[in-house]
């Protein structure tokens, strides 16, 4: 058995709904004696006859043997269509690609990336994974966006600087770039640890300042509403600020946005995916358009 084709099988079924070798063979675009190969062949396979030939004018009869292998072929070749089906839409991007993302860029770069993907690709399926969780698990998903280079089998493309800002209750400052030793004994919102508020609080331990975390929480739109609040000021990265702006409706008539003196590192976002995995059509393009929408937005 492990000597039946595909073809083999086709031309079988062929005979059958046409009547005749002759009529197969022009069905399929073989010569006639094409057509007597294969069954030959299919019957070698299967170890006895799959047609009775009477000759002359009358038309070829299925054996009972034949009709046993008929009903599998048949259902062979469904799956094999269903499998070249299944095939030609991968290729053309009608997979499924795992994106793991967070917060910020979720609201900000990630809406221009499936917009894009989805012109492309409309029947693709976009599946999105927002886990705090340092280092991300990379190798269960097709690309991740995250704020930082991780150790182990992992391409890196740096996509962005997003540099942090102050924001505070209006008047809370003066106007214009607020020193790091304004801030120290100041109440302050933060993220847990498990966010990037630890590169915040090494930074304030190198400039030598104290503030008090008086509140944390993993949502930077709570974060924002404790500040409008007067729960405390928060040190942000821009990225998260202009996500949250239309969510916070008109936060700019109570909060205040300053530049730090002297200025925080920038937190470095990343685009990582596993290396050396074979990539689908549709992630390698997703990967693609992250770093085209990432590299419009940094120019706008």
């Amino acid at each position: 058995m492990t000597d039946v084709d595909l073809r083999h099988l086709a031309t079988m079924a062929a005979i059958v709904e046409e009547g005749s070798f002759g009529r197969a063979a022009a069905r399929l675009g073989y010569t006639q004696s094409t057509v007597s190969q294969q069954v030959a062949g299919l019957e070698r396979a299967v170890g006895g006859a799959v047609f009775d030939r009477p000759g002359g004018p009358r038309p070829v009869t299925i054996t009972p043997l034949g009709r046993v292998v008929l009903a599998h072929g048949r259902e062979l070749l469904s799956r094999a269509r269903a499998m070249a089906d299944a095939l030609d839409r991968f290729r053309a991007g009608q997979g499924r690609v795992d994106i793991g993302t967070f917060q910020s860029l979720s609201t900000v770069i990630l809406p221009r990336l499936v917009r894009r993907l989805r012109a492309e690709y409309p029947d693709c399926d976009i599946r999105l994974f927002e886990e705090e969780t340092d280092p991300p698990r990379v190798d269960d998903l097709d690309l991740v966006f995250f704020d930082g280079r991780v150790a182990g089998d992992v391409e890196h493309r740096k996509l962005l600087d997003d540099p942090y800002a102050l924001v505070a209750r209006r008047g809370a400052f003066p106007d214009g770039p607020v020193p790091l030793r304004a801030l120290h004994d100041a109440p302050m919102v933060a993220w847990p640890a498990v966010c990037d508020q630890p590169r915040v609080e090494e930074a304030f331990a190198r400039a030598g300042v104290r503030p008090r975390n008086v509140f944390r929480t993993t949502s930077n739109e709570a974060v924002l509403s404790m500040v409008r609040a007067g729960i405390g000021s928060a040190v942000l990265p821009r990225l998260v600020l202009e996500g949250v702006a239309e969510t916070l409706g008109g936060a700019g008539e109570t909060l205040a946005v300053h530049e730090l003196r002297p200025a925080f590192p920038p937190r470095e976002i990343y685009l990582l995916w596993p290396s050396g995995r074979t990539q689908s059509p549709l992630a390698a393009r997703a990967i693609e358009l992250a770093t085209e929408v990432t590299a419009r937005y940094r120019r706008e």
